[in-house]
């Protein structure tokens, strides 16, 4: 797995009544993971605005999947106050399940 980038994404429900909702319906998370090390090197969601996108992405770069999901979780709760927060939290932990499954080998599932 030397210098292997695998790109996992996780999607989840959007409540109702907010922008980013009557856009997309999900939220839709996208990492670039190192395999190596474990480290997300990149990171795309589908928030409603720039800035929303920006502040969120920027904390989950440079997060390391191995330590889990928790910590990333809780760096989200407090530094993201959108309407969308549940919805991040869940797309974070499909994420992790998915990286966690690649990792074991179980290739399978469609990680896209």
């Amino acid at each position: 797995m030397q210098d292997k980038k695998v790109l996992f994404s996780g999607y989840a429900k959007l409540p109702t009544g907010i922008t980013a909702s009557e856009m997309y319906k999900v939220i839709g998370i996208i990492v670039v993971v190192d395999m190596k090390t474990g480290f997300i090197e990149n990171a795309d969601c589908t928030l409603a605005t720039k800035t929303a996108r920006d502040h969120v992405c920027r904390h989950i770069v440079g997060y390391n999947l191995s330590n889990g999901p928790e910590g990333l979780q809780e760096i989200l709760e407090d530094v993201y106050q959108g309407s969308a927060k549940k919805a991040v939290t869940t797309a974070i932990r499909i994420i992790y399940d998915k990286y966690k499954s690649y990792k074991n080998g179980d290739t399978q599932e469609q990680l896209s």
